[in-house]
């Protein structure tokens, strides 16, 4: 199976999915950290894919999305951004509107809670 086919392979199998270096659980970059405790303090249900471990999805990843960097985010399929997107996202509330029409479960009292201490 090539890169691109298991990509696409996996953001049609899983409702959310973080493409990042590391792991949700041991992040190896500050951008994937960010996104990671983002949605990990949101409750977010969410598979990660550690670009790190295979240099084929590393690259395969940024010519399926056409975007550069890493992390990159996917909801139901859809490519939603990287670090700098979601954070914007998450402030504005436009992260939690994506969710909800899309029927991802997740803490908006821990949505809130982010807004409050960026404001």
């Amino acid at each position: 199976m090539s890169a691109q086919d298991q990509i696409a392979e996996t953001v049609k199998a899983n409702d959310v999915v973080l493409y990042m270096k590391g792991t949700k659980e041991m992040p190896q970059c500050g951008f994937s950290s960010r996104v990671a405790g983002v949605l990990n303090f949101m409750g977010v249900e969410f598979t990660d894919v550690n670009v790190l471990a295979d240099e084929n999805i590393r690259q395969g990843i940024k010519d399926y999305s056409d975007w550069p960097t890493i992390p990159q985010l996917y909801v139901k399929g859809e490519f939603v951004g990287g670090c700098d997107i979601i954070t914007e996202m998450t402030l504005s509330g436009e992260l939690d509107a994506l969710l909800e029409q899309n029927g991802v479960t997740y803490d908006k009292a821990a949505a809130d809670k982010i807004r409050e201490a960026n404001a």
